[in-house]
C-alpha cells in the first residue's frame, strides 16, 4: 500500500490478505498489517453480505482490543487511505441498483458503462460509475460521487491475470482522490488459491492472533 499526499510525499505499508468465498453469501476477508512498525499486527476482519450491511472488526494491537466498525462510519477512510472501509470486500451485485449507460472502449477492450446506486442508506456514495469490460465482465474503472453528488474518487485497475484457468486479478489498484489531491496504489503479489481456509480462520479470536 503506497500512500501519497497532494505534495507528492509517500509512505510505504505492506501487508497480507485471506479471503474465504462463503456460499450464498459475500465473502469473509482478513488483512494484516505487516510494517511499518506503528501499523503491524493491525487487522481487519469483513464479513460480506449480500442483503444486509457488512460486519467489520478492526483490531489495534497498541490497545489489544477488537473494535467494531458501526455501519454508519463505514465511509471513513481506511487505515489512513484513500479506500473507505466499505470499498474493503466483495463487491456483491445485491449491494446496488443498476441503470445502463453506454458502450466505450477503454483500454483497447470494449467495455460496458454502468451507474450503480449503494442500497445501504450509510454509504458514503450517491453513486458510482464503473466500466466493466464485456468479455470477462472485470472491473477497469470506478468513479465515485459523494453524498452531494460531486466527483470524489477514481479507482482504476491494472494488469489483471487469469490463475488457474478461471480466477482473474489485477496487479495494481490505483485509487486517485480528485478533491484532495492524495493516492493510494494498491500492488499485489504472491496470489494463491484453494489454500485450505475455513471458517473459523476468519473469526474475531482469529483477528487477535492475526500475524
Amino acid at each position: 500500500m503506497l500512500l501519497r499526499n497532494r505534495h507528492g510525499e509517500e509512505s510505504r505499508r505492506e501487508m497480507h490478505s485471506k479471503v474465504l468465498e462463503v456460499e450464498n453469501d459475500g465473502d469473509k476477508t482478513l488483512i494484516v498489517f505487516d510494517s511499518p512498525r506503528d501499523v503491524k499486527g493491525t487487522a481487519l476482519l469483513s464479513f460480506t453480505h449480500k442483503d444486509r450491511p457488512d460486519d467489520q472488526w478492526l483490531y489495534l494491537p497498541a490497545l489489544k482490543r477488537v473494535k467494531r466498525i458501526a455501519s454508519r462510519n463505514k465511509s471513513g477512510p481506511f487505515m489512513g487511505s484513500e479506500f473507505a472501509y466499505e470499498d474493503i470486500g466483495s463487491q456483491e451485485v445485491e449491494k446496488y441498483t443498476y441503470r445502463y449507460l453506454r458502450d466505450e472502449t477503454l483500454d483497447d477492450l470494449p467495455m460496458f458503462v454502468i451507474e450503480r446506486y449503494p442500497v445501504d442508506r450509510y454509504s458514503g456514495y450517491r453513486r458510482q460509475v464503473a466500466w466493466i469490460d464485456q468479455q470477462e465482465y472485470r472491473p477497469f474503472r470506478v468513479d465515485y460521487y459523494d453524498r452531494k453528488d460531486q466527483l470524489l474518487k477514481t479507482l482504476t485497475y491494472k494488469g489483471y491475470q487469469q490463475y488457474l484457468g478461471q480466477y482473474w486479478r489485477p496487479r495494481e489498484m490505483f485509487m486517485q482522490n480528485h478533491q484532495t489531491g492524495k493516492s493510494t496504489l494498491l500492488s499485489w503479489t504472491e496470489y494463491r488459491f484453494r489454500g485450505g481456509l475455513e471458517a473459523r480462520d476468519f473469526t474475531r479470536n482469529a483477528l487477535k492472533r492475526a500475524r
